[in-house]
């Protein structure tokens, strides 16, 4: 059931990714992607490990990771918001240099 789940989660948010348009909605599927690949490990640890820390300590890792990601998306969010005062993805595709 939680393989089930997370590959329901992994296949929004890589639906999510293909579909949406602007910066935000591709971070929040992004993060739905990476909600997927924790609850992998700690299905996959809860049944196959026998140490129950090794799959907690992965997804504690995902969680760091998916806070700097979220940080650092934001920030490329708002400076092109700034420069564009837009953040649908097809304006800055339009750089030139």
């Amino acid at each position: 059931m939680y393989l089930v789940i997370a590959a329901a989660l992994f296949g929004l948010g890589l639906y999510g990714l293909l579909q949406r348009r602007t910066f935000i909605g591709m971070l929040i599927s992004a993060e739905l992607i990476l909600c997927a690949a924790s609850l992998n490990f700690m299905a996959f640890n809860r049944f196959l490990a026998p140490d129950p820390v090794v799959g907690q300590m992965f997804a504690i890792f995902i969680m760091g990771l998916a806070a700097a990601e979220a940080a650092i998306a934001l920030s490329i969010i708002i400076a092109v918001y700034r420069n564009f005062k837009s953040i649908d993805t097809d304006v800055p595709v339009e750089l030139e240099g």
